[in-house]
């Protein structure tokens, strides 16, 4: 028997993303090493091989207009075969039928709560497209409950007896680095271990099967590939790439490298060697003060803050750092996010949220007190002990003074903490210009190191390099795509909110001091 090859993978990664056993799959990679044909011919690869209308699959995309594309490509790459496969092009159907039963659909979606189109469905296969494209990894998450089969060999064997394998569970997923959902995807795939590793996770599961408890085995893997594996790319789109202005981006999609910032806010601004600085004492002249943005079942964001007032510092290696007058240092974190999540809130009371804050006050000024057992462990804290003389009241988020009927607000409840907080800018326009005047203060640090004293002639930016969680996040904020002064809010932003309310703040030299002597 002969057979006529429609179509066949390229040498090295799209074959290696054809071939790859594992259950979730990222190929990922410069533009052009043909990911997208290589989703498509992945769950193609099943069809006819008798496991019928159980074979089913659905690939995801952020918005219905960005299925255009990949519903394109199917139609090339489908029509080959001549199996009698059809498109049902409808805006409600968007699916491939086969004359055995399978079936591919093409859907959207992002938030959360769009799962719950789903919920109850099984999808053996789930593909997504341009992963970086989900803003954070909720939907990604909650589809998994969705890839199952009630397939059973034994209730299906062929008609010569013998028994087909059990049908394949998997998720496979393409993208390019950059974008909104650069953080999560890297943190997932790419930073766990090197493109090409397995990662294995092995854990004790009850088999309804077998109402036996079994050790279960989950496997992903990052597959990278470059356009310099396809020959059928044309130079001139090469080229194309090549000239691309932003450094970012084309670091991201001509050499496919994840250790960029995704298309951001400030990334063109942004120098981590000019703008992160090790730790040194606050002289007590300048104001130091912090910033908070709630969260319960999102991250909650506590920023301590230095600003300057002309006044020069010594830094650790004798030298003298004088910024202008009004620059801001950021000097201490905590984060409401478990330390290998991301987005994920604490589930804090704000009476213990305040035990915390006040704690870091005091441990900034000096004091040597046992941190209260209500916060010990929690979140994502980065501070120097003893690096001020006080800390004062800064602005939090107005949604704090809200209050029922009868029921104290969270800034009331903070107060009883002896936590106070001052009610941040968010008038009209605020957002805008909070991210202007952010960028000129990060802007006046690179301009500075031109000049000949190699300090800004206006009030900078500087944040501490203990502060890593901060560095992490904000560096790799990308613009909303309505409105490109603004930075995109389906992003993790918390710490960016708290930023914001304190470049925007301007805090009155404090007639009192905070009570350092209270007792926990």
């Amino acid at each position: 028997m002969s057979y006529h090859v429609v179509w066949k993978p390229l040498p090295g990664s799209q074959s290696l993303a054809l071939s790859c056993p594992c259950d979730e799959i990222l190929f990922e990679g410069t533009r052009g090493p043909g990911k997208t044909a290589a989703q498509l011919a992945r769950f193609r690869r099943i069809v006819g091989l008798g496991y019928g209308t159980f074979w089913r699959g659905v690939i995801f995309d952020t918005e219905y207009k960005n299925l255009a594309d990949i519903i394109t490509q199917s139609k090339r790459m489908y029509r080959l075969f001549q199996d009698g496969a059809r498109f049902l092009a409808s805006a409600s159907e968007l699916r491939w039928i086969w004359p055995t039963g399978e079936e591919l659909l093409f859907r959207f979606g992002k938030e959360e709560a769009d799962y719950w189109d789903y919920h109850g469905q099984e999808f053996p296969f789930i593909g997504f497209n341009e992963l970086t494209k989900q803003p954070n990894s909720d939907f990604y998450e909650s589809m998994f409950s969705c890839r199952r089969s009630s397939f059973r060999p034994e209730n299906y064997p062929r008609k010569d007896g013998s028994l087909l394998p059990n049908i394949p569970l998997e998720t496979f997923s393409t993208t390019n680095p950059f974008g909104i959902g650069h953080t999560w995807v890297k943190k997932r795939f790419i930073d766990p271990a090197p493109r090409g590793t397995i990662v294995r996770q092995t854990q004790m599961v009850p088999n309804p099967q077998t109402r036996q408890e079994e050790p279960i085995t989950l496997t992903r893997v990052a597959i990278h590939g470059s356009f310099k594996e396809n020959p059928y790319l044309d130079p001139v789109y090469i080229a194309g790439l090549m000239n691309i202005k932003d450094p970012n981006k084309r670091k991201a999609w001509v050499e496919g490298s994840w250790d960029v910032t995704s298309g951001g806010r400030f990334d063109h601004l942004w120098d981590a060697a000019l703008h992160v600085i090790r730790p040194f004492h606050i002289p007590d002249s300048w104001t130091v003060d912090r910033s908070h943005d709630w969260g319960e079942s999102k991250p909650f964001s506590n920023l301590w803050w230095a600003q300057t007032d002309g006044t020069e510092a010594t830094l650790p290696d004798g030298k003298k750092f004088c910024p202008p007058a009004g620059s801001l240092i950021l000097i201490g974190e905590w984060y409401g996010c478990p330390p290998d999540e991301l987005n994920k809130g604490l589930n804090m009371s704000s009476t213990n949220v305040a035990k915390g804050v006040k704690w870091v006050d005091a441990r900034l000024a000096g004091q040597d007190l046992p941190e209260p057992e209500e916060t010990r462990g929690k979140g994502q804290m980065h501070i120097v002990p003893g690096i001020c003389n006080k800390v004062i009241p800064g602005p939090a988020d107005g949604a704090i003074y809200n209050t029922g009927d009868e029921e104290l607000s969270i800034a009331q409840k903070m107060e009883h903490q002896g936590v106070k907080w001052v009610e941040a800018n968010k008038k009209p326009g605020s957002r805008i210009n909070g991210a202007s005047l952010f960028a000129d203060m990060l802007e006046a640090v690179v301009e500075g190191k031109t000049t000949e004293s190699g300090m800004p002639e206006k009030p900078a930016f500087y944040v501490f390099d203990c502060c890593r969680g901060w560095i992490s996040r904000i560096p790799v904020l990308v613009r909303d795509d309505k409105n490109s002064d603004d930075v995109d809010t389906d992003q993790e932003d918390h710490d960016w909110d708290g930023t914001r309310y304190r470049v925007l703040h301007n805090p009155p030299k404090p007639a009192f001091d905070i009570n350092m002597e209270t007792t926990f």
